[in-house]
């Protein structure tokens, strides 16, 4: 149910049609929209049912695999017998260490830096030229790859990264599995989602047109630790969400300084923490010692790049990896398509894509991330979300550039009231690079930082910022 453009519900279909079972894909969306996806798939017997769905065959059908994006309260699931995502599917049968990462903001960016630093480790050899960890490491989930494209590849000495969406999260509600070796007794189970290493980034107002309120967004956050118990780590923020993760979670917690947290926490607190804005990440070792483990200079630019790496670093130290091995592997993290992406330069200008910045505080911090003052392209559909932030930060940007929505909108009245200038709203892409090459010169960064969905306009938030980046190098 929902086949979707980014990857989880083509590859479901792919997985159990190359597996043995009988697939119908059903989509609201009609054959023009959905055809990349049908075309990759039409070499395997699935019949389709598009623009629109059928009741008959969700009360046929022996499982129904969701798409995260479908509500939970959809009268189509009520007449379903099993619902199951690719997600639970692939929670079923993984036998790879697993490592989970939520949150509002840098959670695309912190799962990324964790597979790079674990398969940058396996790359490493010792003295002997062995290697100095077995297996390989993989990355999936919300970050549009889904983990069955490498489950019938796993082993128990591979490593799993799986960035996780709080729609994904709140499917795995209450689910659980048999404890393994416990077949003479069927009441011993544990829950699906049982990660080694839990990171929980930066909680802020997102999809409250879907929630209403933050409590019930954050209740579907908080399962990515209610199956975890002392043998597992928790990492969290020191703000107030992540202090209540941190009370609540039988995992063991750890604590990273979050910068701007609303009460700042003495190192005596932290398990890790920022020297500074420009300064290293430093951690606090099982044994008392402090080590640096986030160098002073990264390679992405902006200090909540620094605090998604420190939560990295916890947990890879968790696992009983040196501080010298864990900051030299997180010092070449060299950032992630989509996320403050540079991709093009002319003239001294160089651009930037960060389309996947979909809340307001996101596009702030890109705002923040510069030495000098950015050329900004931002604006786009609102998801109930209060756009304050973003306002302020715009005063900081040389110019800012507004794409059309019903975010732009909102956003508007705060800008004036701040007496912060723009040019546009622009409800065409080409404008906009044109007005935001017009406002740059040499040595400015321009970066699409829309702080907003990107539905109207644009298929989603990376067709958003793939059109943005050919647009910028054919123009610019």
């Amino acid at each position: 149910m929902g086949l979707g453009l980014n990857g989880g519900g083509l590859e479901a279909a792919r997985y159990l049609a190359t597996h043995g079972a009988q697939v119908t894909v059903t989509d609201l969306r009609d054959e023009r929209v959905l055809r990349p996806s049908i075309q990759a798939l039409e070499d395997l017997p699935i019949r389709f049912v598009l623009g629109r769905h059928e009741i008959a065959d969700f009360k046929s059908a022996d499982v129904v695999v969701k798409n995260p994006a479908v509500r939970p309260d959809s009268p189509y699931l009520a007449a379903a017998r099993r619902i199951e995502t690719d997600i639970s599917i692939f929670l079923q049968e993984n036998p790879a260490r697993l490592f989970a990462v939520t949150g509002s903001k840098g959670k695309s960016s912190t799962s990324s830096a964790l597979y790079w630093a674990l398969a940058a480790l396996r790359n490493k050899t010792s003295r002997s030229q062995s290697p100095l960890f077995p297996g390989k490491a993989y990355l999936g989930g919300n970050i549009t790859v889904s983990p069955l494209t490498f489950l019938d590849q796993l082993t128990a000495e591979d490593d799993v990264v799986l960035e996780l969406s709080s729609w994904q999260l709140g499917d795995l509600r209450g689910r659980t599995v048999p404890v393994q070796g416990s077949e003479g007794d069927k009441s011993r189970t544990r829950a699906l989602l049982k990660p080694r290493v839990a990171i929980l980034t930066t909680i802020l107002p997102d999809h409250l047109d879907r929630y209403g309120t933050m409590e019930a967004y954050v209740a579907d956050k908080r399962v990515i630790y209610q199956g975890q118990d002392e043998q597992d780590v928790t990492i969290v923020g020191s703000d107030s969400w992540g202090r209540s993760f941190a009370m609540e979670t039988r995992g063991r917690p750890r604590i990273y300084q979050t910068w701007g947290a609303d009460q700042v926490r003495s190192r005596q607190e932290l398990d890790g923490w920022l020297a500074g804005p420009q300064g290293p990440g430093m951690a606090r070792l099982s044994d008392g010692s402090i080590a640096e483990v986030v160098p002073e200079k990264t390679l992405v630019p902006g200090i909540h790049q620094k605090q998604n790496l420190l939560a990295c670093a916890l947990g890879l130290l968790d696992i009983g990896i040196s501080p010298d091995l864990v900051r030299e592997a997180l010092g070449t993290f060299s950032g992630i398509e989509h996320r403050l992406e540079f991709f093009f330069e002319n003239r001294g200008i160089r651009f930037y894509n960060d389309t996947a910045a979909t809340i307001p505080e996101a596009a702030a911090a890109a705002v923040e991330a510069f030495d000098t003052n950015p050329v900004l392209v931002t604006g786009g559909t609102d998801k109930n979300l209060d756009f304050s932030p973003l306002a302020r930060a715009c005063k900081k940007a040389k110019a800012v550039i507004l794409l059309a929505g019903t975010g732009t909108e909102k956003l508007i009245p705060l800008l004036q009231a701040e007496g912060v200038s723009f040019q546009g709203p622009y409800d065409n892409l080409d404008r906009a690079v044109l007005a935001a090459i017009s406002a740059a010169q040499r040595g400015d960064p321009v970066v699409l930082s829309p702080g907003c969905t990107s539905f109207g306009m644009f298929l989603n938030e990376f067709d958003r910022g793939n059109k943005w980046k050919e647009a910028v190098q054919r123009l610019g």
